[in-house]
């Protein structure tokens, strides 16, 4: 598979002839949307059909749906979901409220042409966590975060839209904002065993997102750009996914986009995410990515191959049994 082994962003709610040119002879592996990309559904609906008309393939498309301050398509056109850690702790059957929820949430995805998550997160919530991340969390210890997620995931692919699971391997711990810079975590090898452990039982999932995270016990690099890091991801979490960056753009990681995308690819990631649309950092980021490689496309045809039209269900139905379940 020769595509360029990133994923980009466009800059508003259509591509432009240019963006559309440029797109082509890029030839990404896939896209992402955000909120400035989305007004109505009609219109998300024409432009991920432009995406992937503009590289001649069945692109996949990505968006963040979490819920809470993570949520791209959003009301009035699309259910106002609450944050995830919310929504666990507000139900007695936290795994099926977040089968159900993810299920809604796919149906809503699938209608507009995306067919990608970047969900579910398995980091554990601590008394720490920096309120960035914390509420996005699915719970506060390893094995409600993996049942949750793992529901989460299923919930997703039940609908035709393929799971992510982040940020590996594990970002629970952060004090500090990754968007504006680099947490750095001091814990002992011991504890950072716990923050593993939901990556590790969810290893089977298709796609990962990296951290933007260093642990001083394992060296105190970003872990997006490790090659001891990702090296612990493949072989002592065991995960044989597709690894994607998180977004390459965010300020945890330091040099140029170019350097960033780089050191991400050489460390061992299979893709590199750049998420705001800006067209000269994308040129850098694609010549500094260039094509997957072998092992890459394995992964990468992999995870394509487990998309599938949704199961049939009765989106009435489930909204009624959500509402229940999240009243107790």
């Amino acid at each position: 598979m020769t595509r360029a082994a990133c994923i980009l962003g466009c800059a508003g709610p259509t591509i432009t002839r240019d963006e559309r040119a440029f797109f082509a002879e890029a030839d990404p592996w896939g896209f992402i949307l955000f909120a400035r990309n989305v007004e109505r559904p009609d219109q998300l609906r024409r432009l991920t059909d432009d995406l992937r008309d503009a590289v001649g393939w069945r692109a996949p498309i990505l968006v963040d749906q979490e819920g809470g301050r993570v949520q791209r398509l959003d009301a009035p056109h699309w259910r106002r979901w609450p944050p995830p850690l919310d929504h666990v702790d507000g139900s007695e059957d936290p795994a099926r409220t977040m089968w159900v929820r993810a299920r809604l949430q796919a149906a809503e995805l699938q209608a507009v042409g995306i067919d990608v998550n970047c969900a579910p997160s398995a980091d554990v919530a601590r008394p720490e966590t920096h309120p960035f991340l914390r509420n996005r969390c699915y719970g506060r210890d390893a094995r409600t975060v993996i049942a949750a997620a793992r529901a989460t995931a299923e919930g997703l692919m039940a609908g035709g839209v393929l799971p992510v699971v982040k940020h590996m391997p594990g970002h629970g711990r952060a004090r500090v904002d990754s968007h504006l810079r680099l947490p750095t975590v001091t814990a002992a090898r011991p504890q950072l065993e716990q923050d593993f452990a939901p990556f590790r039982a969810l290893s089977d999932l298709p796609m990962g997102m990296t951290a933007h995270i260093a642990y001083t016990a394992l060296g105190g690099r970003p872990a997006t750009q490790d090659p001891d890091l990702i090296r612990l991801i493949r072989e002592e979490i065991g995960f044989d996914g597709l690894l994607m960056t998180d977004d390459i753009s965010m300020e945890a990681l330091g040099g140029s986009i170019a350097n960033r995308s780089g050191l991400a690819i050489a460390a061992g990631c299979d893709v590199v995410l750049h998420c705001n649309g800006d067209r000269a950092e994308m040129e850098e980021c694609v010549a500094a990515c260039g094509t997957l490689t072998d092992a890459a496309g394995r992964r990468a045809e992999a995870a394509l191959a487990l998309r599938r039209p949704p199961d049939a269900a009765d989106t009435a139905a489930l909204d009624v049994e959500l509402a229940e379940l999240s009243d107790g």
